[in-house]
């Protein structure tokens, strides 16, 4: 679905990876494997799940807002969504934690208004992540490799690979000698774009969850916006 793009996955994950402005869980309807994208998505996706990385950039999800997220092997994930939406998202061992207001607007852009009470401002919701925290950052095996894309990003040479899926693509800028994702380039089909750049691989980062009293699991949160 990085037609939104694994848009912030499955708004977080139904709501979470909807700020995403996502990342690949798309499929190329009745489109062969590419084996030699196949392979480099593999080796990319095993990278960014061994070493902490910094993104930041703009997002599909929630037109005119900027992202910036923590990643650490051991930690997890933080995600800061500010300007045309504002929230915090945390993922650790499959388990994601989306501060109420923005799990309620990515909701709401998939059609589903809800209104978050007072009470509940400052709370995080809980879902699980299909397929563990890499979900917001992972890049599908649909992929095809896309030679006039190649080039380099900071100096560093590049191998690019797309997911596509209807009238939405992601381009991917894969590093030829670490296999590390260093840019992803978004188009919607509605006509949003954004661009993601990835950095400060390896660098020590702290990433500390939402305590227990602020933390609630969807069904709770279903019931109390709708009682």
């Amino acid at each position: 679905m990085p037609g939104e793009r694994n848009a912030a996955a499955r708004a977080v994950v139904l709501a979470g990876v909807l700020v995403v402005g996502a990342v690949g869980c798309g499929s190329d309807a009745g489109q062969k494997p590419d084996p030699e994208a196949v392979a480099l998505v593999r080796a990319a996706n095993a990278q960014m799940e061994r070493e902490s990385f910094r993104s930041t950039g703009s997002t599909t999800a929630f037109p005119g807002a900027k992202q910036e997220t923590w990643s650490d092997p051991a930690q997890g994930l933080h995600m800061e969504v500010t300007g045309g939406a504002l929230g915090t998202v945390y993922c650790k061992d499959g388990t994601s934690y989306t501060s109420a207001g923005l799990f309620a607007e990515a909701l709401r852009r998939r059609g589903k208004e809800i209104t978050v009470p007072p009470r509940l401002q400052g709370m995080y919701v809980t879902t699980k992540a299909d397929g563990g925290c890499a979900v917001y950052y992972r890049i599908a095996e649909t992929a095809h490799r896309v030679p006039g894309r190649d080039g380099s990003v900071d100096g560093k040479r590049v191998s690019a690979v797309e997911v596509a899926e209807g009238g939405s693509k992601d381009v991917y800028s894969i590093e030829d000698a670490t296999k590390r994702l260093l840019k992803l380039e978004s188009r919607r089909e509605g006509g949003e774009v954004s661009t993601t750049a990835y950095d400060s691989f390896g660098q020590s980062v702290t990433i500390t969850l939402p305590v227990a009293e602020k933390v609630m699991p969807l069904d709770a949160f279903r019931y109390q916006v709708s009682g």
